[in-house]
């Protein structure tokens, strides 16, 4: 049995930023039409660990499993925040076919979901671009937003490294598209800073434990998401803000599928939570094995 093995270096080459939107598309779509199985993930955090243990499984006619280590101090030491692996099953036999970067996957598809939710959500005249954050996603961001919008303007503020933007506020006031894409506890969006008509792409925070968009901003703005379970569950933006269910508009795959609406009005603001799915990795690997066999790149090993 051969297995395929993906560096960093090689899932950059084969998975540029343009198909993984339309990868992401295609993945969301499927969700939204009950085609993909995708448990809540887990994570474990060793006593005394600096970091903790993601898993994050899913079946879309091959079973994919993400495993990633998540250590906030990394970047002081030169590495990504997400260490890991994505693991590719063979959906027939179970076979393992694939072991890949999961930094890597999960920079290019992470931005190019919030891709593909501007492209559903922003306003069409949409053209400066303000980004909270300047680490690994700050950068794919950057990468992603101008291939679904015109960008004229980027404007950049992290609070480690100050580019283009004196603040958090210098930054955000204006903008038509904000990202948020940090690792902080607390919030580094205020509403009083946001243009009407914006949209925001809310995607640093993962966790129940930390937010980065402020509550009246939870509750003003229309809420798109993911998958509405994990949002309940997982994510601090919204059980920090005390907003309900109903707060919800829909999923960006029911958009895609045409099952629910986007953007109402020219001064609507709206808000897409991204947590992250493991199907977006799942669908990445996918497609990143077909690239590997047709390209003949990659590492193959017996195992």
């Amino acid at each position: 049995m051969k297995l395929l093995i993906l560096s960093e270096q090689e899932v950059h080459q084969l998975l540029t930023m343009r198909d993984c939107i339309a990868v992401m598309e295609e993945a969301l779509a499927d969700l939204a039409r009950g085609k993909v199985t995708n448990p809540l993930r887990s994570m474990t955090r060793g006593e005394g660990s600096a970091g903790i243990l993601g898993l994050m499984p899913a079946y879309r006619g091959d079973y994919g499993l993400k495993e990633v280590c998540v250590y906030p101090g990394n970047p002081a030491r030169g590495l990504d925040t997400h260490l890991g692996c994505v693991i590719l099953h063979d959906g027939e036999t179970g076979a393992p076919k694939a072991i890949m970067n999961a930094s890597a996957i999960t920079a290019i598809r992470t931005a190019a979901v919030s891709a593909v939710a501007t492209k559903l959500l922003a306003r069409d005249d949409a053209h400066i671009l303000a980004i909270l954050g300047a680490g690994v996603q700050g950068q794919s961001h950057l990468q992603a937003i101008p291939l679904v919008r015109d960008i004229k303007e980027v404007r950049i503020f992290s609070r480690t490294e100050r580019q283009l933007a004196n603040s958090a506020e210098e930054a955000v006031r204006g903008a038509d598209i904000i990202v948020t894409a940090t690792s902080s506890r607390e919030p580094v969006l205020e509403r009083e800073w946001i243009a009407p008509g914006a949209h925001i792409n809310a995607v640093g925070s993962s966790v129940k434990t930390s937010r980065e968009i402020d509550t009246e901003t939870m509750k003003t703005a229309s809420l798109f998401v993911d998958r509405r379970e994990s949002t309940l569950n997982e994510s601090g933006d919204y059980l920090m803000s005390g907003v309900g269910p109903e707060y919800i508009r829909a999923e960006i795959g029911e958009i895609l599928i045409g099952q629910a609406k986007g953007r109402t009005s020219k001064e609507e603001i709206t808000l897409f939570k991204s947590l992250g799915l493991a199907v977006e990795d799942l669908a990445s690997a996918q497609f990143l094995f077909q690239e590997a066999q047709r390209r003949g790149r990659g590492t193959w090993v017996d195992f």
